[in-house]
């Protein structure tokens, strides 16, 4: 079929002067703030850690390094490039070859994705020891307490993937992914099958990790917090005999529920004379027909307009029980935040390579581009008005920027946008990245 090219488009006139298009402007990049990410990475040394994981089994011949192709798709992630296609087009702007420290034209599409499927199971355990050493090596001195959040999530699949599975709870086939964060800062993103329980792996994991933890910070007293989900006796008998505290949502039962009866009728009497929710805390002590003892489960009696709502948790901390739900536990949903961010953001739900590690690997790739953006957040906008911004406003508010480019021999000059409402900000935080 012939195509047919227009070299210039007529828009309609704006007070009697004419109205032209043509893609004929040069050098522009509409990722001006690609920069930014450059430093960023510079600064945790993230790439470059990564790359020296994963082998390299080409022949001599290669074109692109495994850094330069690692810092492609990483960045591209973070500007909202979501498809390896997009790179077709994209290897050829400026302002990501510039960003890449690439002079040339970036790797194509097809040689992205044999990069992404040569990968295997070191690499991605490597991967996400790297993200626990950027963790360890963010605070300048040993923290007093940590939080770990452990949380699984679905990603939805839709072709022939290995490991792929139907699953009840969700109603479709799925990866079940685990995440474990703390604060916002990511440690571990573990892909996994569907057909497993939720819990699956997270004791060796969790292992892993107060090992590596208190080899840094011997002091620091850890703290094991997610949902019912992860409520097995093996994982608490663990934090037991390991000095690691936990605080892990337990599912309602009729044992629970008749041990919290008097709190309940209490609860239940003060909403019958006010007609107002109400919650009271209180606690008790349980054990599963397979544990090895009781253990103190804080019970949250609530009555509201639509009937009982009760709460149970299990816990070996020592506090009173409305703290340690209001305090502690309920801020366990943020992480789930986390990884939302990362699924509608980042594409961590982009797995829709048919090899089980490479989309592993894709996981990792926005797991790694949501650390970029998690730093700049944490290291160059504290204080700031976007000091809680989400990856998306990241984004757009200081990595979309239109630039015109000069390039020659001695310098490349990026000259951004007159009318970028967010200069003085984009300073701020160049000047903090590069310190």
């Amino acid at each position: 079929m012939t195509k047919c090219y227009q070299e210039k488009i007529e828009f309609p006139s704006c007070k009697r002067r004419k109205v032209e298009v043509s893609f004929t402007g040069g050098d522009i990049t509409s990722d001006g703030g690609s920069l930014l990410l450059r430093e960023a990475d510079r600064y945790l040394k993230l790439t470059s850690q990564v790359s020296r994981e994963i082998i390299d089994t080409r022949d001599s011949k290669k074109r692109h390094s495994m850094l330069s192709m690692l810092r492609q798709r990483i960045y591209g992630l973070c500007l909202g490039y979501s498809d390896l296609n997009d790179h077709d087009t994209l290897r050829h702007d400026i302002g990501l070859q510039t960003a890449v420290e690439r002079e040339d034209a970036l790797a194509s599409s097809p040689t992205l994705c044999r990069f992404e499927n040569k990968t295997d199971k070191e690499a991605s355990w490597a991967i996400n020891r790297i993200m626990v050493e950027v963790f360890l090596r963010s605070f300048k001195k040993p923290p007093k307490e940590i939080v770990l959040d452990f949380d699984a999530t679905d990603d939805a699949v839709h072709g022939k993937q290995e490991g792929r599975f139907f699953h009840g709870y969700y109603d479709h086939y799925c990866f079940l992914p685990l995440y474990v964060f703390c604060g916002d800062q990511l440690l571990v993103s573990y892909l996994r099958p569907s057909k497993i329980d939720a819990a699956k792996h997270s004791l060796a994991i969790l292992s892993l990790l107060v090992k590596r933890i208190h080899q840094e910070w011997p002091k620091t007293e850890i703290i094991f917090r997610a949902d019912s989900g992860f409520c097995r006796w093996r994982l608490l008998l663990w934090c037991d005999r390991n000095n690691v505290k936990y605080i892990v949502g337990i599912a309602r039962n009729a044992v629970l529920e008749r041990l919290s009866q008097g709190a309940m009728d209490e609860a239940y009497k003060e909403y019958q004379k006010t007609g107002k929710k109400v919650r009271h805390f209180s606690d008790v002590y349980y054990a599963a027909k397979t544990w090895d003892k009781k253990r103190r489960v804080l019970v949250k009696s609530e009555i509201t307009q639509q009937g009982k709502n009760p709460r149970f948790v299990v816990t070996n901390l020592s506090e009173e029980a409305a703290t340690l739900y209001d305090k502690l536990y309920v801020m366990r949903g943020d992480a789930e935040n986390r990884i939302k961010e990362q699924q509608l953001y980042l594409f961590a739900d982009r797995t829709s390579c048919h090899k089980w590690w490479a989309n592993q690997f894709r996981l990792l790739l926005s797991s790694l581009a949501y650390v970029l953006l998690e730093s700049i957040r944490r290291l160059a906008l504290k204080g700031t008005e976007l000091a809680k911004a989400q990856c998306q406003t990241i984004r757009l508010k200081l990595l979309k920027i239109g630039a015109v480019v000069l390039k020659n021999t001695r310098r490349i000059y990026f000259k951004l946008s007159s009318a970028y409402p967010y200069q003085n900000l984009f300073l701020k935080v160049a000047y903090r990245l590069s310190g």
